[in-house]
């Protein structure tokens, strides 16, 4: 597949650079950075810090970048997000979105595009991670009210949502276990006084130096206690789940498709 990278100078599309330039089913063939940026115009290779040239050119022309691809890979930020899914829909092509925080109107313009081209929301794209996710489900579902769960994200300190798109994917993931509204359950953070609500999901977001991505979900009981965790030790986890995402897409007609179609 013909592959565009949105925002290849960050760190997830640093990452997919790497890995897809070593797959033969995916081809990069161009990459979209922000207007302006330092980099428009150099290789890809180099913007990448692959250390060696791609023959693939950055520019900051979205449509004209679009107009050649297969499909799109987009982890940028959120601002950029409406611009990607407009244009992917302007040219018929399949869009891997793991931008996070993105909000309703956003979300509902990602369902909306998926009428006609096949669109993959993710917000982790980890096989581990949803792994994590199928156990947590089963934990959840077993324990019942019978455990607290406190769920900690931890990121490096640049990380602009808090809790991250993965930790709020494991709080929807024990609430529809519990068979609730995550919005109506959920306490970000703690302070003051007062005992624990029940039933209550609780959010801790940790940012510090340069931590790739730890996820903790913790399951209290009386006298004992369940943990499950994911610690990441680079992007490549996520890089390289992200390109088998964007290959799965390769012939698959208009939906909105998840991780579990191509994991599970």
């Amino acid at each position: 597949m013909k592959t565009v990278v949105i925002a290849p100078r960050g760190k997830m599309g640093s990452a997919i650079v790497r890995v897809a330039a070593e797959r033969a089913d995916l081809r990069l063939v161009a990459a979209v950075g922000a207007p302006g940026a330092a980099y428009i115009g150099r290789d890809l290779g180099e913007v990448a810090l692959l250390g060696r040239p791609l023959g693939v050119p950055v520019t900051d022309d979205l449509e004209t970048a679009v107009a050649v691809c297969d499909v799109i890979i987009d982890f940028s930020a959120k601002e950029m997000a409406p611009a990607v899914i407009a244009a992917a829909l302007r040219h018929g092509k399949a869009l891997v979105c793991g931008t996070t925080a993105l909000g309703e109107a956003v979300r509902a313009q990602l369902e909306a595009a998926s009428a006609r081209i096949p669109v993959m929301h993710a917000a982790n794209t980890s096989r581990m991670v949803f792994v994590l996710n199928r156990m947590l489900a089963m934990a959840a579902s077993a324990l019942g009210d019978k455990a607290d769960v406190e769920i900690l994200d931890l990121h490096d300190r640049r990380k602009l949502d808090a809790p991250s798109g993965t930790a709020l994917e494991l709080g929807e993931t024990v609430a529809r276990a519990r068979g609730t509204a995550l919005e109506s359950v959920a306490i970000y953070g703690r302070r003051g006084q007062g005992v624990r609500e029940d039933g209550a999901i609780a959010f801790h977001a940790l940012r510090a130096g340069d931590v790739p991505s730890s996820h903790i979900v913790f399951l209290g009981g009386l006298g004992e206690r369940l943990e499950l965790t994911h610690h990441a030790y680079n992007m490549d986890c996520f890089a390289h789940g992200a390109c088998d995402c964007a290959a799965f897409l390769a012939g698959q007609g208009p939906g909105l498709y998840t991780v579990a179609d191509v994991f599970a």
